[in-house]
């Protein structure tokens, strides 16, 4: 969940110097944060930070005094937010709350607004799952042990500090994964701030996904080279235990009841971190995997999030293949999973999506080299970023199948009106991140289409409305195409029904509930006519597609090649009763001519 983002500057005045000069200046600026309802939080003042400490220190004192564990959350997004309240939830053998959690943002434009919304009790992360709202208003309201700042002072009160700062992989090229580089600049730096503020007895975990070696080789020199310019002699505990969080309605279940991996750069972080994960973690039902070190962690994460990508990417030539030799790949999954082995085939859609799948395995490919120091990345590295690739790359065929289809009709995708259905990039959530959908929805504006776009699970699409600074000035996929400009006016349609009328193609790109159960009928009613319909994940059963055709449509679907076979019977079908009309009007006509 992103924020607008805002800065209030006042309009430029002007003077006149002595040579006659005209001297422009800005009387007065005032930065604020804009949460995503809109609301406006304006950004601390120096002034306010002496204050600000003495109120968290105020309540760490407290915290203290009732034997509670003081834990400062790096970053209070995605992650950390949720991670937050579940550290500040726990509580020990007798039931007593065992810790006290203080969540610290950087007060920037962009991410202040978390900070006086946690404080209110209010999630700053959008959720399906209701247990979010529920925990963090609990943990804020009720048992006080959730607190947020933006002073980095906080970091002096800290037992545990635990880090969930964004290690992003910026791609240069799409579709070329290898020229992209890791975006280490915020971890590196809150490492540093980190170094200059704790206690030689603070255990610092990182929960980010980072590449592997960063844990022993960034993070680690970072603090032991801030320790000793405070005249610390001791090594920093470090240690690393990634996260596999899932949006959706298992959200926090995702983050508290399940399994944990994790390592210690020496002894006495590994003790410090697994004790601390048994005691904030369900680790009785969901064991906890301890390991040597933490770049066996790190490397953990990718290959578990590279795996996936690669299976996933693996069905696209096999989709392609099914499209042109009449196979219905979604059938052939189907039969394949009958086998237990195999159960979990998942077909990929118009793209993966998601924070992890699209850029995990490029954090591996660029450490090989850049942290781990070998020159030889391009041939050990072959699958990895070949099926990064081809996930980023797979939804420009949604494109064309959407051109031929209008092709089919007569109609031309320049200036044609399509709606596409699902911004998100999995079923039934609203996470849009990296989602199959906005590559289909720019392809498609580029080409001159006029894009509408429903999801009953998005309300902001911000890669879209924010695409000039969101997820970060200039990495947005807006680059990678043509004429987007327009695309910051996109907004989400709110009732399916206003979306589609008047359209000429549809776009089912993510299997949400609400689509599943559309009538063709119905569809076509509300579109005011026949329309191009574009299946991106097997949501059409047969009986649909046959009727969408006999309502005057064309159907084009991924990996579904039995749909020519179905257009071909209908049209057999149509022709066959239009010979027998013209049969029985020529005998009913041949007979009264008989008669006569």
């Amino acid at each position: 969940m992103s924020s607008q983002i805002g800065n209030r500057v006042a309009r430029p005045e002007s003077l006149q110097n002595k040579q006659g000069s005209i001297i422009h200046f800005t009387p007065h600026i005032s930065d604020y944060s804009i949460s995503p309802e809109g609301e406006e939080f304006p950004l601390p003042e120096p002034e306010e930070y002496n204050e600000e400490f003495n109120r968290i220190k105020i309540l760490v004192d407290q915290a203290r005094e009732e034997g509670k564990e003081i834990v400062v959350v790096m970053g209070v997004g995605f992650v950390g937010a949720v991670m937050a309240a579940i550290i500040a939830d726990t509580k020990d053998e007798n039931g007593n709350y065992s810790k006290f959690v203080i969540g610290c943002q950087r007060p920037s434009t962009r991410s202040y607004w978390k900070i006086p919304l946690l404080n209110r009790g209010q999630s700053p992360v959008k959720s399906e799952d209701k247990e979010v709202d529920e925990i963090i208003k609990r943990c804020v309201l009720e048992t006080k042990t959730l607190v947020a700042t933006y002073t980095n002072e906080c970091l002096k009160l800290a037992d545990v500090v635990v880090v969930d700062i964004q290690c992003d992989y910026v791609k240069c090229e799409l579709g070329n994964v290898k020229t992209g580089e890791a975006d280490m600049a915020a971890l590196e730096s809150s490492m540093k701030t980190i170094g200059e503020h704790i206690s030689p007895e603070c255990l610092v975990l990182i929960e980010t996904t980072v590449a592997p070696g960063t844990t022993e080789f960034v993070a680690l020199p970072l603090l032991k080279k801030a320790f000793y310019k405070r005249g610390i002699d001791s090594t920093p505990l470090l240690a690393h235990s990634y996260e596999r969080v899932m949006p959706g309605k298992d959200y926090v279940a995702s983050v508290r009841d399940f399994w944990r991996v994790c390592a210690g750069c020496n002894d006495e972080a590994k003790v410090k971190v697994e004790k601390f994960l048994r005691e904030v973690i369900n680790t009785k039902d969901y064991p906890l995997t301890v390991m040597d070190r933490p770049i066996e962690s790190e490397t953990a994460k990718i290959i578990e999030n590279s795996y996936r990508a690669t299976i996933l990417a693996f069905l696209n030539e096999w989709s392609l293949f099914s499209e042109r030799n009449g196979v219905d790949i979604i059938k052939v999954i189907n039969a394949i999973k009958m086998r237990p082995t195999h159960s979990n085939m998942i077909f990929p859609g118009p793209g993966i999506g998601g924070y992890c799948l699209p850029k995990d395995g490029g954090l591996g490919y660029w450490a090989y080299k850049h942290i781990l120091g070998f020159e030889d990345g391009d041939e050990v590295f072959k699958i990895t970023p070949t099926s990064i690739d081809i996930n980023d790359t797979r939804a420009l065929h949604v494109a064309e199948l959407t051109r031929d289809a209008l092709r089919n009709m007569d109609r031309y995708i320049a200036g044609a009106d399509v709606l596409i259905c699902g911004a998100s990039y999995r079923q039934d959530v609203g996470d849009t991140r990296y989602s199959g959908s906005e590559i289909v929805v720019r392809k498609l504006t580029e080409m001159g289409a006029e894009m509408r776009v429903h999801d009953p699970y998005v309300d902001h699409w911000y890669e879209m409305e924010s695409q000039d600074t969101y997820p970060a000035s200039g990495h947005s996929w807006k680059r990678f195409f043509r004429n987007q400009e327009d695309l910051s006016v996109l907004k989400m349609e709110a009732e399916f029904s206003t979306a589609i009328k008047g359209i000429e193609a549809l776009i089912f790109a993510v299997p949400h509930n609400q689509y599943l159960t559309l009538e063709p009928e119905t569809v076509v009613k509300m579109a005011g006519g026949p329309i191009a319909v574009i299946d991106c994940f097997g949501i059409l059963s047969d009986e649909k597609i046959r009727r969408y055709f006999e309502l005057g449509c064309e159907v084009k679907a991924l990996g579904r090649g039995h749909i020519q076979r179905i257009k071909k019977e209908i049209q057999r079908s149509k022709f066959y009763k239009q010979n027998s009309k013209i049969s029985t009007v020529s005998q009913i006509y041949n007979r009264g001519s008989f008669a006569r």
